[in-house]
């Protein structure tokens, strides 16, 4: 009989080895974690939730589970990655420890969350002055898109309801900064909701928008600093009315409902009325058109809004709804933006779909489902996933450039995070050594090489 050699090499495969560190790339976070000193800012937040002669601080614990999280894990016994490896994560509590702080904190209720996110806040103003240019406020305004999202239950956990879809779960109303089409983005809000509640609740949108405006430098928490971008579940009167009375007007962009009203308008609108709907790189976009809304549809609302519709011929196949017209898709949204030509404007709020990217970031990085059984415990990992994906987004924004300034967690986690290294103490020193054989071993090097750089926090 003729041996088989098969198409992969045999090895044999035993414990013991030393000095061998998995999850190497994930020193970026470590170190991002360092230079915008969200160490020390989560450790002086909850400094009061540390028990006397406790050996671990609550603030690196907390830490240590966004940390973990961000490398792919989804439980809280996951820690246990970094646990293995205190060469380059340090001391880390055990389980049971970490189970006790976040039923603490959960029970401390909004006075913890409310410690994280000052915490948050603090260290992401100092994040985006580190990245200079690459900061989403650079350019003046910050973008903050504001969407739902479903995420399923497989047993009976509290709060968990009937979704609109037809399945059970919860219900997170979600903000993240977009960063534009050069990077990704981050959280600034979450708020954990059964899975029966409203897609057009006015009071959580206000709640939200809320919190996100907090998390932003105080430049941007009035004015037209900031845009407010959502799909049409927040195309409520209350929702609008808040934006509208707050300050000196936020910008808003906010989707709408094509009533009938809406609809009858848009078959009275003339020809010579339409705009052709552009692209992002300025050109035409062939059959899709916008124009502008006056008169009966804005009676009742803010004063200021612009309602603008767009029409477009519908894709081979598509099946149309009974408030488009003469065979065009209908869609449209509300804005207080002026100065600026509708097409561009309708280019922006169309822009809004980055919001699902950020959703889909967010179901790799922890929300894929909430591990555990009480609300309040839940409200506490919800902000463990978000500091995991400021991390996720800060890192980046920091030390990557070109196309891997726009990578997602799972690409992250793949290229960079999954390295592996040799941990070697020559003196004083600790040196990680990666495999010079890893494709992306000079992004690495680079990253870490440029958040050093980056002045010490004060």
């Amino acid at each position: 009989m003729k041996k088989r050699s098969g198409t992969y090499p045999r090895v044999r495969v035993q414990g013991g080895g030393r000095g061998v560190v998995s999850q190497a790339g994930g020193v970026l976070l470590v170190e991002t974690a360092r230079q915008a000193g969200l160490d020390v800012a989560l450790s002086v937040a909850l400094a009061s939730w540390r028990k006397p002669r406790a050996v671990h601080v609550p603030g690196k614990a907390l830490l240590d589970l966004a940390l973990a999280v961000a490398l792919g894990g989804d439980c809280l016994s996951d820690v246990a990655m970094l646990r293995a490896e205190p060469g380059v994560f340090g001391p880390v509590a055990s389980d049971p420890t970490v189970s006790r702080l976040v039923g603490t904190l959960a029970a401390a209720g909004p006075r913890a969350l409310g410690a994280v996110r000052r915490a948050r806040s603090e260290v992401r103003q100092r994040v985006w002055q580190l990245a200079g240019a690459a900061a989403p406020n650079s350019g003046g305004e910050v973008i903050v898109d504001i969407d739902g999202v479903l995420v399923l239950a497989h047993s009976e956990k509290q709060d968990a309801a009937a979704t609109w879809k037809k399945t059970f779960g919860h219900h997170p109303l979600l903000a993240f900064v977009d960063h534009g089409p050069e990077g990704s983005g981050e959280p600034v809000a979450g708020m954990l909701r059964p899975g029966n509640a409203g897609s057009n609740t006015a009071a959580d949108h206000i709640a939200v928008a809320r919190q996100a405006l907090d998390q932003l430098p105080k430049n941007h928490r009035r004015g037209r600093r900031t845009l407010i971008r959502t799909d049409s579940g927040g195309g409520t009167h209350e929702f609008l009315n808040w934006l509208t009375a707050r300050g000196r007007w936020l910008s808003y962009s906010v989707g709408m409902v094509v009533t009938e009203q809406i609809h009858q308008a848009v078959l009275l609108v003339p020809k010579t009325a339409w705009t052709p709907a552009v692209e992002p790189d300025g050109s035409v976009r062939d059959g899709a058109w916008v124009a502008e809304l006056a008169g009966d549809p804005l009676k009742g609302w803010p004063k200021g809004m612009r309602l603008i519709v767009r029409k477009e011929r519908p894709h081979p196949g598509a099946q149309l709804r009974i408030t488009d017209a003469d065979g065009m898709r209908i869609t449209c949204f509300a804005t207080n933006t002026t100065k600026i030509p509708i097409a561009a404007l309708e280019l922006r709020h169309r822009q809004r779909a980055r919001a699902e990217d950020r959703i889909r970031a967010a179901r790799d990085t922890g929300l894929r489902n909430l591990p555990l059984h009480n609300a309040a415990q839940n409200r506490i990992w919800l902000e463990i996933v978000q500091i995991a994906l400021d991390l996720l987004a800060w890192m980046p924004m920091l030390a990557l450039t070109g196309a891997a300034r726009r990578w997602e967690p799972k690409c992250l986690r793949l290229r960079l995070f999954s390295a592996a290294a040799q941990l070697v103490t020559t003196g004083r020193s600790r040196w990680l050594r990666l495999a010079n054989h890893w494709p992306w071993i000079q992004v690495i090097t680079t990253a870490f090489a440029r958040l050093q750089t980056l002045p010490n926090p004060g």
